[in-house]
Order: structure tokens, then C-alpha cells, then sequence
């Protein structure tokens, strides 16, 4: 897999709204970053060797909705964590939860599976994304993720994401302990 030397400045010519708009926001609320561009990566497998080189843990994150599909959930979770559906759905108290549709995921975070990431949340502009966030993620000190594309990963700190991006962006995380 293609992986760019580490940096530390934003993108001249990001590849898409979603990651221009992310690089934007990182920098005007001044919290420091690292990103690489690397080949395509699908599946967490893949982000193992990007985890190496940015010494972090590129989270998983899945979009997921109600039965009606009126509610929708961005869980932010450790890529090596299995994720049932059912067990969730419990814990949230949301019955009949599934993924979300692609178009749903263009919608609302302004990208396509695969590259689903906190990265979009400013797309959400009235606010129908709950963002939850595993325990284990919330308490680790870095937190790496794609930039609405994934062919860019970035790393921040978990406690810039969680006091400065999120309300930034008007959302909060809900901490669950899976």
C-alpha cells in the first residue's frame, strides 16, 4: 500500500468538499494534526498499516439508522471490536437499527461507505446525526480517521475532537461503553 511521508499543513487541493471543509475547521479552531495520503483503504485490515506509520489507531466508524430510517448514528468504535447490531440497538434503546443507505450517508455526512468519519459531520447541517463514541476511543489519547475520503488519514487528539471539533460542528458524543 502507498503511503505519503507524515504532514503537517492542510492539503493545497483537498480531493473533495468534505476533506477541504475538515482541513479548514482543524485549523481554524488551531488544533493540531498529522495526515498521509495512502492508497484506497476499505476495510480496518488495510488501516493496520496505516496505524503503524501515524502511530494511532484508525477507529472504525459505521452509519447506522432507525427502522424508519428518521434517526441516524455515527458510532465511532476500535476497529478490532467486533459490532452487533442487535446488542447496540439495545443499549441505545432504538429498535429494528440498521446501516444506513448510501444515499442517506451523501446526505447527511457527504460521502460514500467506506469512507463514513466524523470528517462529514459539518454536511449535517440540521443536526440528524447522534455521534456516539466507544468508551475505549474516548479515553485513548489520539484518535486517527479518514478525512471524508479514504485515501487521507488523519490524527488528532481525542480531546481536541471531543471539546473543540464536535461542539464546532454542533454535535456532542455520547460515550458508550460497548
Amino acid at each position: 500500500m502507498y503511503i505519503s511521508d507524515i504532514r503537517t499543513t492542510a492539503p493545497k487541493d483537498a480531493p473533495t468538499p468534505v476533506a477541504q471543509k475538515f482541513f479548514e475547521i482543524l485549523d481554524k479552531l488551531g488544533i493540531p494534526y498529522t495526515w498521509i495520503e495512502n492508497d484506497e483503504a476499505y476495510s480496518m485490515d488495510e488501516c493496520e498499516e496505516i496505524d503503524a506509520v501515524m502511530q494511532v489507531h484508525v477507529r472504525k466508524n459505521v452509519f447506522l439508522c432507525n427502522q424508519k430510517k428518521t434517526t441516524f448514528f455515527l458510532l465511532v468504535m476500535p476497529g478490532d471490536k467486533p459490532f452487533d447490531t442487535g446488542s447496540f440497538s439495545k443499549k441505545l434503546g432504538v429498535s429494528h437499527m440498521s446501516f444506513a443507505p448510501p444515499e442517506k450517508m451523501l446526505e447527511y455526512l457527504g460521502t460514500v461507505p467506506g469512507s463514513a468519519s466524523i470528517a462529514g459531520l459539518p454536511t449535517d447541517v440540521d443536526d440528524y446525526i447522534q455521534v456516539i463514541v466507544d468508551k475505549d476511543v474516548a479515553e485513548d489519547e489520539w484518535f486517527g480517521c479518514n478525512a471524508g475520503i479514504n485515501t487521507i488519514h488523519v490524527r488528532i487528539s481525542t480531546k481536541d475532537l471531543l471539546t473543540k471539533y464536535l461542539p464546532a460542528v454542533h454535535h456532542k458524543a455520547r460515550i458508550v461503553d460497548l
